[in-house]
C-alpha cells in the first residue's frame, strides 16, 4: 500500500507492505515532513529560511538554525570529497545558460566568467560557535536541489524508525528513494535513466540504504549538433558532458543525491577516486560511448544487483 503526496516540484511516496496497514498514519506523518522541509530549504519560496539566508549573508554574517548549518555543514564535506563537484553555490551558472527558467542559451565567455566569480564553497564563510553563515562575495546564493530530495528521505525516515516502522521504502520523484528494512532479500528497485534505450539498466534489491540517480537528459538544448545539459560543471562553468547518467548507493539519501551529481559531472575518474576512498558506495555509471551499459564500482553491503 503506498501514501503519497507532492513536496518539492515532485512526488513523495511511501510504500508499506500489505500487512502494515496500521502504519498509515506514521506514513503520513512522514509526507507532512517533506511539506516541512520544502517551507524550510526551498529557494522558491521566500520565506524558508534559506531563502532568508541568502538575502542577509552578502553583507554580514547571518544566523542559521541548527538543522539548516548542519546540512550546510555536511555539503562542504562533500564538496571536499568530491574535488568541488558537488558545489550548492553554482545557482550562477544555472541561470547564466539559462536553465533556471528552463530557457536554456549559449552565454557568452564573459557572462560565463562573471557568473563563475559568484560561485565556490571557498567563499562560504561558516562559523560553528555563532552558527552563522557569511558570503565573502557579494550576489553568491544557496541553493539545496541537488541534495533535498535525498534529505527530506532520509529524516522522513528517521520519523518512522522513531515510530516503530521497520519496513518500508520511500520514494522521491522517481530518481530518490531510501529503504528501510526490507522483508527477505530486501525491496526490488528498478534503475533507470531516461536517455538510455534499455528499458532498465539494472534491478536492485536493497536493504537499509539509499538510491540516487542523476540523468543528462532532463533539461537541454543544442547549438551547433552538440547538446547542453542542465548539469553545470561549477569548476569549469561549462555543462557537464561525456556521462549519460549515475546511480549511486550509499547509507542515506543525501549523500547518494549528492553524489549522482557530483559523479556526473566529474565522470568515471572521480567516482573510481571516491569509491576507493569511501568503501560503502556502489556506482553505477553510464558513459555517453554508445555502449549504454553502466560501469559498475564499488560495493554496498546492504545491495544486490541483479542485472548490470
Amino acid at each position: 500500500m503506498r501514501a503519497h503526496r507532492v513536496a518539492m516540484a515532485c512526488r513523495f511516496e511511501v510504500l508499506l507492505h500489505g500487512e502494515d496497514a496500521a502504519w498509515l498514519g506514521a506514513a503520513s506523518e512522514a509526507l507532512e515532513e517533506a511539506d516541512r522541509l520544502e517551507a524550510e530549504l526551498s529557494v522558491f519560496r521566500e520565506t524558508s529560511a534559506l531563502s532568508r539566508l541568502n538575502r542577509e549573508a552578502g553583507g554580514a554574517a547571518a544566523a542559521a538554525g541548527a538543522e539548516l548549518f548542519a546540512l550546510l555543514e555536511r555539503c562542504r564535506a562533500l564538496h571536499a570529497a568530491t574535488e568541488g563537484a558537488f558545489d550548492i553555490t553554482s545557482t550562477p551558472l544555472s541561470r547564466c545558460w539559462g536553465f533556471l527558467r528552463r530557457q536554456g542559451r549559449l552565454p557568452t565567455s564573459e557572462a560565463i566568467d562573471a557568473a563563475r566569480s559568484l560561485v565556490g564553497m571557498s567563499a562560504v564563510e561558516m562559523d560553528a560557535a555563532a552558527r552563522t553563515v557569511r558570503f565573502s562575495r557579494a550576489g553568491m546564493e544557496l541553493n539545496l536541489g541537488a541534495i533535498g530530495k535525498g534529505y527530506a528521505l532520509d529524516r522522513m525516515a528517521e520519523l518512522l524508525r522513531a515510530r516503530g516502522v521497520r519496513d518500508a521504502l520511500l520514494a522521491a520523484g522517481g530518481s530518490s528513494a531510501v529503504a528501510l528494512g526490507g522483508r527477505g532479500r530486501g525491496w526490488t528497485i528498478d534503475v533507470r535513466s531516461r536517455r538510455a534505450k534499455a528499458d532498465r539498466l539494472a534491478r536492485l534489491v536493497l536493504r537499509d540504504g539509499a538510491l540516487a540517480t542523476s540523468g543528462a537528459g532532463e533539461q537541454f538544448f543544442e547549438v551547433g549538433g552538440r547538446r547542453h545539459g542542465h548539469v553545470i560543471d561549477p569548476r569549469t562553468g561549462w555543462p557537464a558532458a561525456g556521462v549519460l547518467s549515475v546511480s549511486v548507493v550509499s547509507a542515506d539519501g543525501a549523500k547518494s543525491d549528492a553524489l549522482s551529481t557530483a559523479f556526473l559531472v566529474g565522470g568515471l575518474g572521480l567516482a573510481r577516486r571516491y569509491c576507493a576512498a569511501h568503501p560503502e558506495t556502489l556506482v553505477l555509471l553510464t558513459p555517453d560511448d554508445g555502449a549504454e551499459r553502466p560501469v559498475v564500482m564499488g560495493a554496498f553491503r546492504g545491495a544486490q544487483l541483479e542485472e548490470a
